[in-house]
Formats: structure tokens, sequence, C-alpha cells
């Protein structure tokens, strides 16, 4: 039992940085070609979700669970990233609907002060 407990502590203290990771990653493979305005909105959201994920590391398992789930969205939801790469021209419902995934997260761990704005429309 004590090295089960150690493995689920160690992964605890893990999370936040395959978090970051992933975001940096995501952020990272977005091509240098868009448009600034969709650039700078993944890494409004990408932001707000790091700051989450480090003043969430020592919440609940449920609130650390909802923070890894918002983190995924963002980062491995295919359609979602399709819109955000494409500038939003395929799907604007869908690029809208990223970020306010992410937004209703963060209303209801209480903090709205992390809630980034709607993209640019256009």
């Amino acid at each position: 039992m004590a090295g089960q407990r150690t493995i689920a502590e160690r992964t605890v203290r893990q999370e936040p940085d395959v978090l970051v990771w992933q975001l940096d990653t995501y952020l990272a493979t977005l091509p240098s070609g868009r448009p600034a305005a969709d650039v700078d909105h993944a890494e409004r959201v990408a932001a707000a979700l790091r700051r989450l994920v480090a003043e969430t590391s020592g919440a609940s398992a449920v609130d650390r669970a909802r923070v890894r789930a918002a983190v995924h969205y963002f980062v491995y939801q295919r359609p979602a990233r399709f819109a955000l790469l494409t500038g939003g021209r395929a799907a604007p419902e869908r690029r809208r609907k990223d970020h306010r995934v992410v937004n209703d997260l963060l209303r209801e761990l209480g903090r709205p002060d992390l809630v980034v704005a709607d993209p640019p429309t256009g």
C-alpha cells in the first residue's frame, strides 16, 4: 500500500509539469504563418491555463482533474485545434467554443480574473 501511495504522490507532483509541457508543445506547433490574432488568442488561453495549473497543484483531486480535462480539451480536441489553426474561418462557432470551455471552468473554480476575452471576429 505504501508503494502505491508513493507512486500517486509522485504523479500529483509531476502532473503540473506535464500539463505545462503539453500547453507549450501545442503553442510551439502553431504555424508561424498564422494571423497574429489567432496566435495571441491561443497564447492568452494557454497563459490562463498555465496559471490555473500552477495555482491548483495543491487543490482537491476533483479540481485537478477538471483542470487537466480543460488542458486536454484545449490541446487535443481536434476540431477545436483545426478551428484555431484555420483562424476559425471554417467553423467560427467552434472557435468561440474553444475558450468558452476554459472560461466556464475558470468561473466554476472561482477565478473570473483569468477569463479570456472572445477572439476577434473577422
